[in-house]
């Protein structure tokens, strides 16, 4: 069993496709024409198509489950700021960094932020989690 610390971190990257999008929208029923039409995105302040924003938010969630804390965490809640776009083509870096750790119960407070392959913050915000057990 790891050892959980203030400080520790862990990541992924992923590049996003229009068919990702596409998967997405149809996975959620989220189909609105700034993710999937190229005509109507061309006339927003974007001038194309973006990715859903919780897409990324995703990425945190799999960072969580997979990575750090690992297998059997559970969210409890999540804040998060959209700072900008993600537009098919970008490859996203999600980090989650812990930043507390309870004393008396299993639950964690991490740091989470993705970045496109520009190092800009794309999304930004808190995670609070619970284990299964302390780490």
């Amino acid at each position: 069993i790891m050892k959980l610390n203030v400080g520790d971190n862990a990541s992924l990257s992923r590049t996003i496709t229009e068919d990702d999008i596409r998967a997405f929208a149809a996975l959620v029923g989220d189909n609105n024409p700034i993710h999937l039409d190229e005509n109507f995105a061309q006339k927003t302040r974007f001038g194309k198509p973006i990715a859903h924003g919780m897409w990324g938010v995703s990425l945190i969630s799999t960072v969580l489950g997979t990575r750090l804390p690992g297998p059997g965490t559970i969210f409890l809640r999540q804040n998060t700021q959209f700072l900008l776009p993600v537009f098919p083509g970008d490859t996203i870096t999600a980090q989650v960094t812990v930043i507390n750790i309870r004393e008396d119960k299993p639950i964690i407070t991490l740091e989470t932020i993705c970045k496109n392959q520009g190092d800009e913050i794309v999304i930004k915000g808190e995670a609070v989690v619970m284990l299964d057990k302390i780490k």
